[in-house]
């Protein structure tokens, strides 16, 4: 990490609140509303090239940023996903949406943008070596450890620092998506063996939603 990284981490550290954020409470009207005003779009697949690279910083918390929000929670329903990134529907930002249940049962919806991961403590890095799969991997699941438990620092829609926390199903969520706006899908976490089973598996079955085709 450079010395600039180093200073703008703290100032994100700095800046980050101690109040988790309440993504439950009113979780199926906000997600409702958000999607009855948006607009369902194609789900960009693997191959294409604005998921194999970083995204951009959202810098204008503005109506566009809404705007772009509520149609990626009207396309994540249609797609029947639990979350989504924006360069999942072909737009080079840094901002994701969730509409995931955790390992209690409870519905979390909400959206981050430019998202960071926190480091967690020793204590709190159990493994949880549960099956993954992505819409842009469409019809193909494998089994891949990540943390159960798991903490994002990021912004708000109007700038504001967040900080949501999840646990095992919803934290699996937390850390795919973020990963998606570094350029990072979950298949590069896999052994070759593995990812060559993904492809596989995904060439062999048809989307449930419409793609953007990798011409």
């Amino acid at each position: 990490m450079t010395q600039q990284a180093e200073q703008q981490q703290a100032g994100r550290e700095a800046e980050s609140p101690d109040v988790f954020l309440d993504d439950v409470t009113d979780a199926e009207a906000r997600e409702q509303a958000a999607r009855e005003r948006g607009t369902v779009r194609p789900i960009t697949v693997v191959g294409n090239p604005v998921l194999h690279r970083e995204c951009r910083d959202v810098t204008e918390f503005d109506d566009g940023l809404r705007k772009l929000v509520d149609d990626m929670f009207a396309s994540q329903r249609a797609a029947e996903g639990v979350g989504l990134a924006a360069n999942q529907i072909g737009v080079d930002l840094k901002v994701f949406v969730y509409d995931c249940p955790d390992d209690d049962g409870a519905r979390h919806v909400g959206a981050v943008c430019n998202p960071v991961l926190e480091e967690l403590p020793a204590d709190r890095r159990q493994l949880d070596d549960g099956n993954e799969g992505c819409l842009s991997v469409p019809g193909a699941y494998m089994s891949l450890a990540r943390p159960d438990f798991a903490v994002v620092s990021g912004r708000d829609l109007d700038g504001n620092p967040v900080r949501v926390q999840g646990t095992g199903y919803f934290a699996r969520c937390l850390q795919h998506e973020t990963d998606h706006l570094h350029g990072r899908l979950y298949i590069d976490r896999l052994s070759k063996r593995e990812r060559k089973d993904v492809m596989q598996q995904m060439a062999e079955n048809t989307p449930r939603y419409e793609t953007v085709p990798n011409d």
